[in-house]
């Protein structure tokens, strides 16, 4: 097989990709193995890859190859989720350019709409996960609306129904004014927000006086009904009892007596809008308070908001601050920061609303849920993440699962014509529970009215590690007997309660069983300065972009190595150039080897040791490798991989091995470094999956149907006969590293051979090595150096260099008096501080410690160049 000069990615990652899909290596189907099982958190159907996503399928991928290596039966199940709240205002933003208002359609021609919507652009960005290599069981893709997941949905909802989990009521509820939906809690952020308090004047009903009420939203006072003080608030307590009258609305109001009340805050007066309000509904509710409702769904002032209807409610807060200013009704005004809820899908600040919704209670379907993470049945990693899940889950509300919505799937709950519902699967039984609810025979189907709403995207994603297996329609199938639970989630702690949490209810609710067992929650992707990426500052690189100009395997790389669980991710392309660069440095070395003429001579014994060296080194990384793994490091591994190619078999292993210019290698050593490099192609592969199996394919002869994705990760192989190798070879090393320094100092040429004079302790085992990477004639051990040699320390052994002709002495000993000088400064300067009591006694026992050496390091060195210079005299 031919090998390019260079590695073009262009070349190789479309060809393998199509042979995997080709050969089926991504299929899973149910059969002896321990199946391993991972879902991908399923992205919007329209969407586009984006570096979050980027992130969480390179960990996903570099999960499921490497199970697949360890004999697992891996299965990826792909999909995408339906997405209501964001597809819909696509859908209703692509009519508006048409000219077309939602408004004007039935509810069955918007939906053609958005179904043909979907057709056009759904399923781009399991395409572009194809181009990163993800590897995922693309038979299997799912979608949260086809039919299988939508029955799932439908029947689900019947079932918690008919338990008593879910009912409908009207509650005040988050309503998102730009989506015209209701929210759940955990869909809405709350962020500090600038704004003011205004202090308004309420007169006193049959007095001169006013009650001074602080609000931050004068738009919503022609909804209250009520000002409320603390009953032990001296300063207030002459309003006890009174009335007072809204400004501008001339509608009198009871003053009401709660200890809710913060007579701190503000006035010590509360304005009461139990249609605006969480706590104020409360209120109203407490004391029988008239509710009104001053806005429309899209949040203008309907009927009740008077002259200032048809406004938008931030048009009406500046308009009306001005009115009350000149009817003599603002006392003053106070800049004020407080919390704004915002919609975490439109982000415009939601406003309270009281509203019919349907909710599922939750409080039984948490229980099991919360103790599933908290006794590790299901581990969360990073672990710091259990004190906020348990937090959540202690306090968790009810969900309203209702959304004002057309795309999705509607509620399925049916409404008599003499008032009353059922709740069924579908029209047909919903008729059936109709006549027997009403004992009426001769309702009909057009008797019926469906509701109108549809349910929470997340009612659908809450299911997915089942419904993607059939589980809910099929609870006994083959397919969910073998590969639920799932092995591993990885997500971001961002949906750790929209979706993971609820997942685990569902999984405890239908299966009796978790869901998953480990969650790895990856951090958010920002750029090199901490920004979080977006495309409007920006900041965010087009993902297929980097692709084209760094290879898959590279771009993957970068990611992983700035990648910890849980953390922040602070990319910056630089990693993928570091990524590419080392795609190149593992291509040179295979050309490198496979350029090797080989030869039926006897092996060295250099090579021979540092095969011995190697394959050591090869285990222990095995052995970091598989730890790392277990703990869900992917970073580190990675990092172990790439050390082990980069600075011990390329560095080392290659060099030492590698034959003299135009001369063959000893067959052997040949074979050795083939199987050195299969097995590090197979270590990187989970990583780097494109190069890998080019150069796997090209390392021997392959098979039709082989391919490294399917070979077996590499074993540990461990020999306790070789462990002393690591340490002496360690040795070997640093005096290398200190003979190339010497050479660099001293201007020696490379090819010049020296003599290593050894002083003390030292084990030779190694020196074939030695003798070849630092290009000695000898190693002598002495009882005493050459005078003139340039000696160093390793541990406690001395090692020289003898120079003879090779300096210049006057040069040499006023570099050395130069480095003396400096090393008693130093040395001056450390004991300075130890000899310090107020130092001494306030410092921690290591920063002692480690002055200390600094003295002791300092102390050896002067010795040695007071040793050096006296023997250039």
């Amino acid at each position: 097989m031919n090998i390019a000069s260079k590695y073009n990615p262009a070349d190789v990652e479309d060809k393998w990709y199509r042979y995997w899909m080709e050969k089926g290596f991504f299929h899973s189907e149910p059969d002896q193995r321990e199946p391993y099982t991972i879902v991908i958190p399923p992205p919007n159907v329209t969407g586009v890859l984006h570096m979050g996503h980027m992130l969480n399928n390179t960990i996903q991928d570099i999960l499921v190859r490497r199970a697949r290596m360890m004999g697992k039966n891996a299965c990826w199940t792909p999909g995408t989720d339906h997405a209501s709240i964001a597809t819909e205002a696509k859908v209703v933003g692509k009519l508006s350019q048409e000219g077309i208002k939602k408004s004007d359609l039935t509810r069955e021609q918007f939906l053609e709409h958005a179904w043909d919507w979907t057709r056009k652009h759904g399923g781009l960005i399991l395409e572009q996960l194809k181009k990163l290599g993800a590897g995922c069981d693309w038979e299997r893709t799912c979608f949260t609306m086809d039919e299988k997941r939508s029955e799932s949905v439908v029947q689900t909802f019947v079932d918690l129904y008919n338990k008593g989990l879910i009912y409908r009521g009207v509650r005040m509820v988050n309503w998102d004014p730009a989506a015209q939906t209701a929210l759940s809690d955990e869909e809405v952020n709350y962020r500090e927000q600038q704004g003011n308090l205004y202090y308004l004047r309420y007169q006193i009903v049959g007095e001169d006086g006013y009650a001074v009420v602080a609000t931050t939203r004068p738009e919503t006072i022609m909804g209250d009904t009520a000002v409320c003080i603390n009953p032990n608030d001296p300063k207030n307590s002459r309003l006890k009892g009174k009335k007072v009258i809204v400004p501008l609305v001339n509608r009198e109001a009871p003053i009401i007596e709660d200890d809710y009340v913060d007579a701190e805050f503000g006035t010590g007066c509360l304005k009461v809008t139990p249609a605006h309000d969480v706590n104020d509904y409360m209120l109203g509710e407490k004391y029988g308070l008239e509710v009104i409702d001053i806005f429309n769904d899209d949040g203008t002032l309907n009927h009740h908001g008077l002259q200032y209807e048809g406004q938008d409610r931030f048009a009406v807060r500046r308009q009306i601050v001005k009115d009350l200013e000149a009817a003599g009704l603002m006392e003053k005004t106070e800049a004020y920061e407080n919390k704004v809820g915002f919609s975490e899908r439109t982000n415009v600040p939601i406003e309270p609303k009281l509203s019919m919704q349907w909710f599922l209670k939750m409080e039984t379907l948490a229980q099991p849920a919360l103790e599933a993470v908290m006794n590790d049945t299901i581990r969360l990693i990073p672990a710091k993440f259990k004190n906020t899940y348990r937090h959540w889950m202690e306090n968790i509300k009810d969900w309203c699962i209702s959304r004002q919505l057309w795309w999705g799937h509607r509620i399925p709950a049916y409404f008599l014509p003499q008032g009353g519902y059922v709740v069924a699967e579908t029209p047909e039984k919903a008729l059936l529970l109709a006549r027997k609810q009403t004992g009426n025979n001769s309702l009909q189907p057009s008797d019926l009215r469906q509701d109108e709403d549809v349910l929470d995207t997340w009612f659908s994603s809450w299911l997915w590690p089942i419904s993607v297996f059939d589980g809910i329609k099929n609870p006994d199938n083959s397919d969910i007997a073998y590969y639920y639970p799932t092995s591993d989630l990885v997500t971001g702690p961002d949906i750790l309660f929209f979706w993971v949490a609820r997942m685990i209810m569902a999984g405890y609710e239908y299966r009796k069983k978790p869901c998953f067992r480990n969650v790895y929650l990856t951090g958010i992707v920002r750029d090199k300065t901490g920004r979080k990426m977006s495309k409007s500052l920006g900041n965010s690189p087009e993902p297929l972009d980097l692709i084209a100009r760094y290879g898959a395997d590279g771009v993957r790389m970068g990611l992983m190595l700035s990648a910890p669980a849980g953390n922040d991710i602070l990319f910056d392309e630089a990693l993928c150039e570091q990524g590419r660069n080392f795609n190149n440095k593992i291509w040179n070395a295979f050309r490198l080897i496979k350029g090797w003429e080989t030869a039926a001579i006897p092996q060295p014994e250099a090579a021979a040791i540092a095969g011995r060296w190697f394959e050591t080194q090869l285990t222990q990384t095995i052995e970091s490798v598989n730890e790392s793994f277990d703990k869900y490091r992917i970073s580190e591994a990675l990092m172990d991989v790439y050390k082990l190619f980069w600075d011990e078999f390329s560095s080392w292993y290659l060099e030492i091995v590698k034959p003299g210019f135009q001369q063959p290698v000893d067959e052997q050593t040949y074979r050795t470094t083939i199987a050195f490099f299969d097995a590090l192609l197979r270590l990187l592969h989970p990583f780097m999956p494109f190069i890998t199996e080019e150069l796997w394919q090209a390392l021997e002869e392959r098979n039709d149907g082989e391919s490294i994705m399917i070979s077996a990760m590499p074993e540990s192989n461990r020999d306790e006969k070789t462990e002393n190798i690591m340490e002496d070879f360690e040795q070997v090393k640093a005096i290398v590293a200190n003979i190339r320094t010497i050479r660099t100092q001293k201007n020696i040429p490379v090819k010049e051979p020296l003599v290593l004079q050894v002083i003390g302790e030292y084990r030779p085992a190694c020196d074939p090595v030695l003798i070849k990477t630092a290009n000695l004639s000898a190693i002598e051990p002495v009882a005493e150096k050459t005078p003139g040699a340039v000696s160093f320390l390793v541990k406690t052994t001395e090692f020289a260099v003898p120079m003879a002709s090779n300096i210049n002495r006057e040069e040499e000993r006023a570099k050395l008096l130069e480095e003396l000088t400096y090393q008693q400064g130093f040395l001056t300067s450390v004991l300075n501080k130890l000899n310090n009591e107020h130092f001494v006694s306030k410092a921690p026992e290591k920063v002692i410690e480690n002055e200390r050496k600094k003295q002791a390091d300092a102390e050896s060195k002067i010795k040695s160049l007071q040793e050096s210079i006296a023997n250039l005299r």
